[in-house]
């Protein structure tokens, strides 16, 4: 019990920065600062957010960088799948670039600011890791998909089967009260793709954003969605784990010589 607790206290930890966007989102939604759109302020908040991370050393240098790889990546999948209609921002803002606010890169950025706290604060580790070079080709693959899957087949299906192929015998060790434990890391895509959507229903709530059955009355998003954050936590994790791997090697690197 006592380790399921410290659990709890640094998986709450590492989920600052969502709990500052719902925080946001909800404040935001129901309290209007005159002469500043609400997009605007959003986006305010959380690069204030951003800064106080960093100076406090909440946050590396190293994960201010993969988040700002996060913050671009998702900010160029928001725009094009606004300009196909998939979800709009509806609200008027100056910080907008082709109907898509500034501040919903930060909403994928915050994905990764979880993954890099918690594999620090959890001391995660992996084990049985697949050759780079598919690792590469896999999330490409997935990332891709959701551009190509307006015009060409939907692959998600098979990328998933894919994936749990070429991560079949990887698991995930974390330590926690000073004891190891471990999981498939299949399993822990799972599960955070699936808190990620119960995110999203709070998030479109609030009118972070909006899906087209959604503009008239707010409606529970279809559980089909957990397929698409499933994908997208793949992706996540295996940019975040192939930087990390990669600086590993450089420590090691550097100590031996």
């Amino acid at each position: 019990m006592k380790s399921f607790i410290i659990f709890g206290i640094e998986q709450a930890k590492s989920c600052l920065f969502p709990v500052v966007i719902f925080l946001t989102l909800a404040v935001t939604k129901f309290i209007d600062i005159p002469y500043i759109a609400r997009y605007d302020l959003i986006l305010i908040i959380f690069l204030i957010t951003q800064v106080l991370m960093v100076i406090t050393k909440m946050e590396t240098v190293d994960e201010l960088k993969v988040i700002c790889v996060f913050h671009l990546i998702g900010l160029a999948l928001e725009i094009y799948k606004v300009h196909m209609g998939s979800w709009s921002y509806p609200e008027e803002a100056v910080t907008k670039i082709r109907g898509v606010p500034l501040y919903s890169g930060f909403m994928y950025a915050s994905v990764a600011s979880y993954m890099c706290q918690a594999w620090r604060r959890l001391h995660l580790k992996l084990s049985n890791w697949p050759p780079t070079w598919m690792v590469v080709i896999l999330s490409a693959s997935i990332y891709f998909n959701f551009y190509t899957h307006h015009y060409l087949y939907d692959f998600r299906w098979i990328l998933k089967i894919l994936t749990l192929l070429i991560f079949f015998k990887t698991f995930v060790y974390f330590t926690v009260n000073k004891r190891s434990y471990s999981m498939p890391l299949a399993l822990s895509f799972v599960l955070i793709g699936f808190f990620i959507w119960i995110a999203e229903n709070i998030a479109t709530y609030f009118s972070a954003w909006q899906y087209p059955n959604q503009q008239q009355q707010w409606e529970i998003v279809h559980i089909g969605k957990i397929s698409s954050w499933l994908l997208l936590v793949i992706v996540s994790f295996l940019i975040v784990a192939s930087l990390k791997h990669v600086k590993e090697k450089r420590t090691i690197k550097s100590l031996n010589e």
